[in-house]
């Protein structure tokens, strides 16, 4: 055998091996990971603050207004919508979903974010400002994404959660909701990323910043530990927000939750390819450090999911061998991360087939995955990166917020 061909067995067979522990992790998670539980028949007596940014979410916010209005078991529960400059009708919208009820209140900003914020943090720093203002005294403060859906049982879940475990932040995962093609490849990588590498019992009782698993599209803190990290103002001008306001509580000795939302939360984060591009190009660029990590990462993500299947394809002998083992293991990984997200809302379902045959094109999604990576870091270079028409980090002065309910 030539020098390359011993290197490219060598490859091969650590992908493999690779591919084998990535599946041992994933159907641990899948039986283990910790599921955010309906609530039982008592009620949950924190006082709750639920707060939305939502920049052009005409479609999408009075879903989620609905939701928070039919929440059970919550005693003391108020929703702060924060109209984020729209372009579009979302502060209608908003305020026709909320009607008459006296727990929603309707906020609008025609403010840009301050220099060095990023879109998200500015937004969710004036609806914690907002809440505080409103009641100084609430226990919990939750932010919701606009294009979330819930259960109606979810926030007094989420509240029972937080302090069962005594915790500083709970984040139930949502279940992502895919409708093309293409959504149906990428967005199943979300939950794969981290069911496929990190045994999240074990994470959940850790302070380690590096086993932090977090998501902006739900997440309910504790008020008095979110305030003494102050909060978003810790993670101004992060694109990772959610990741970064978790490992900043880790650092500060609180404990951080994840758990899965499935069967109470779910989300369609974007809406079609050109929509999947832009949102992904926005934060991949600084999902593992830099450059120098994007490159580590996707290396060793090519040897684990790219080259075993093309050595079961073109390959012969042992290589080939391996190549099979690598590919089949690959694909039970992404079959048990799938599994363990499988729990549906009233009126959805997924079959097993269908979560059969994504998990089967596993090295296509990962090969996406890669060229979005890399269209992330050359729309960075090219300091064009925008989200919702807005640069991704302000860089002007912004005029003063409007309050209207």
């Amino acid at each position: 055998m030539t020098t390359a061909g011993r290197v490219i067995a060598g490859m091969t067979a650590a992908g493999a091996v690779l591919s084998v522990s990535t599946a041992a992790i994933s159907i641990f998670n899948a039986f283990t990971v910790p599921r955010l539980s309906r609530a039982t028949d008592s009620d949950v007596h924190d006082s709750i603050v639920v707060c939305v940014p939502a920049r052009n979410e005409q479609e999408q916010l009075p879903l989620l207004i609905a939701d928070l209005r039919a929440q059970r078991r919550c005693r003391d529960l108020r929703i702060l919508i924060l109209d984020d400059g729209s372009s579009d009708d979302t502060l209608a919208a908003a305020r026709a979903a909320a009607g008459d009820d006296a727990r929603v209140s309707v906020v609008e900003s025609c403010a840009e974010p301050p220099p060095g914020w990023t879109g998200k943090a500015a937004a969710c720093r004036t609806l914690a400002g907002l809440a505080f203002e409103m009641n100084e005294d609430f226990d919990a403060i939750v932010f919701v994404d606009a294009d979330v859906r819930l259960a109606a049982d979810a926030i007094a879940a989420a509240a029972s959660t937080l302090r069962r475990h005594d915790a500083a932040l709970v984040c139930p995962w949502p279940k992502q909701i895919s409708g093309s093609v293409v959504e149906h490849l990428v967005q199943p990588l979300l939950g794969f990323s981290w069911m496929s590498t990190l045994p999240i019992r074990l994470a959940n009782r850790s302070l380690r910043p590096s086993t932090t698993v977090s998501c902006g599209q739900f997440m309910m803190f504790d008020v008095a530990a979110y305030r003494d990290i102050a909060g978003h103002a810790a993670v101004a001008a992060s694109v990772t927000e959610d990741l970064d306001i978790a490992r900043t509580l880790r650092r500060s000795g609180r404990h951080t939750i994840l758990v899965s939302g499935a069967g109470l939360v779910e989300c369609r984060m974007y809406d079609g390819g050109n929509d999947l591009r832009a949102g992904y190009s926005r934060w991949l660029w600084n999902a593992f450090g830099g450059a120098g990590g994007s490159i580590a990462v996707l290396s060793a993500v090519s040897v684990m999911y790219l080259i075993p299947p093309v050595a079961a394809l073109a390959g012969s002998g042992a290589v080939r061998r391996w190549g099979r083992i690598g590919y089949g293991a690959a694909a039970v990984s992404r079959f048990a991360a799938a599994q363990a997200e499988s729990a549906d809302m009233p009126g959805r379902s997924i079959t097993t087939f269908r979560c059969a045959v994504e998990s089967s094109a596993h090295p296509l999604s990962v090969a996406i995955y890669l060229w979005l990576t890399i269209d992330s870091h050359r729309s960075h270079a090219r300091g064009n990166l925008e989200w919702k028409q807005r640069p991704l980090i302000a860089e002007e002065e912004s005029p003063a917020i409007e309050r209207r309910s």
